[in-house]
């Protein structure tokens, strides 16, 4: 079970430090120093990699969540792994919609060099970002609780 619990812990430092980092830091700077036609193709490229390692943590913590939950009995779990199920899974839900409908949009905008919908993409997928780094917080709040 110590496993199941450090990979849940490791996928969650990838997903919501990579946001962390990612809003706060990255984005900000790239914004301010560079101009569409250098800062788009870098955050898509960024962003790629990124979606990469976080599918792979996504499946991880949802995995080793379903784990913890079938070791446990289901319902004879704590109300806070109930808490954190519901909000990992708003999170998921908004990390698909990110990954399925708006990163390939700003991917075709970048290749056509199409640099105003690029920028119409990254003003969906920031929002976006912004919402599950917060629902990330919070289930870690969550995670903390009683501990």
């Amino acid at each position: 079970m110590r496993i199941a619990v450090l990979i849940h812990v490791l996928g969650v430092i990838v997903w919501v430090g990579g946001m962390f980092f990612a809003h706060v830091c990255l984005r900000p700077v790239a914004a301010e120093q560079l101009p569409p036609p250098q800062r788009l193709p870098l955050l898509a490229a960024i962003l790629g990699r990124f979606f990469n390692a976080v599918t792979i943590a996504v499946i991880a913590i949802l995995a080793t969540g379903l784990w913890r939950f079938a070791e446990a009995g289901g319902s004879a779990v704590p109300w806070r792994w109930h808490a954190m199920a519901g909000t990992g899974s708003a999170m998921i839900v908004i990390y698909a919609l990110i990954l399925l409908r708006w990163y390939p949009r700003l991917k075709a905008a970048v290749a056509a060099q199409d640099w105003p919908a690029g920028g119409a993409a990254m003003n969906v997928i920031r929002p976006l970002v912004l919402v599950n780094l917060i629902l990330g917080t919070v289930t870690v709040v969550i995670a903390m609780i009683g501990n």
